[in-house]
C-alpha cells in the first residue's frame, strides 16, 4: 500500500474525533440518575413498582432505577410498619425522592461574565428559613417526589461554566442544613 496522506490525516482526525468523545463520556458528561434521600435519623424500608426492598438508614442517599411516566412507592419504618403507599410522576431524566417528607431547598447559582451576584440576588425575592431571610429566592420543597433541578444532593455546584456569554443559572436541590452552611459560606451579606 502505498504512503497516502489523505488516508492518514482521515485515520489521525477519526483517532483525535474518537478520544475527544471517550474524554466527554468518562470524565465531563453529567450522569443521569434518581436518588432517594434520608436526611432524618431514623431507617427507612420502601418498595418502589413493587419490586425488592430497599433499606436506607440515616442520612444517607441511594441511587434507585425509576421509568418515565407513573411510579409507586411503599414506604415503612424501621419496625417495617407501612407509613404510606404513594404515586408519582417521572418526567425528567434526574429526580430525588424526598420519603420522610423533609424540607429542601432548591438554590439558583448565576454564572456569567461581569456578574454582579449580591446585586442580582438583592432583585431577586426572599425566602423565610426558620425566621431569617435568605436572598435569592431559593424554592422550599417537602413533597415526595420533585425533578426541578439541575444538580442532585449529591453533587456540587461546577466551579466555572466556559462559553457563557451571557448570564445563566444552574439550580441545585440541597437538605436544608446543606443549604443553610452552603448560603453562609458562598455568600457575604
Amino acid at each position: 500500500m502505498k504512503n497516502n496522506p489523505s488516508l492518514k490525516g482521515l485515520a489521525i482526525a477519526v483517532v483525535v474525533f474518537m478520544m475527544a468523545f471517550g474524554i466527554y463520556f468518562f470524565f465531563l458528561a453529567k450522569k443521569n440518575y434518581y436518588l432517594v434521600d434520608n436526611p432524618t435519623p431514623n431507617t427507612y424500608y420502601y418498595k418502589i413498582n413493587n419490586g425488592s426492598e430497599g433499606i436506607i438508614s440515616a442520612g444517607q442517599f441511594v441511587h434507585v432505577d425509576l421509568k418515565q411516566g407513573k411510579n409507586a412507592i411503599k414506604v415503612f419504618d424501621q419496625n417495617k410498619k407501612l407509613l404510606y403507599d404513594s404515586a408519582f410522576e417521572v418526567n425528567k431524566i434526574r429526580g430525588l425522592l424526598n420519603i420522610a417528607h423533609e424540607d429542601y431547598y432548591v438554590n439558583r447559582q448565576y454564572y456569567g461574565y461581569n456578574l454582579k451576584k449580591d446585586s442580582l440576588l438583592l432583585a431577586l425575592d426572599k425566602t423565610v428559613i426558620d425566621g431569617k431571610q435568605y436572598f435569592g429566592a431559593p424554592k422550599r420543597f417537602n413533597k415526595l417526589y420533585t425533578d426541578d433541578f439541575y444538580y442532585n444532593v449529591d453533587e456540587d455546584y461546577d466551579k466555572m461554566i466556559k462559553n457563557v456569554q451571557q448570564v445563566e443559572s444552574r439550580s441545585k436541590i440541597f437538605r436544608k442544613q446543606d443549604f443553610l452552611n452552603y448560603y453562609k459560606e458562598y455568600y457575604k451579606f
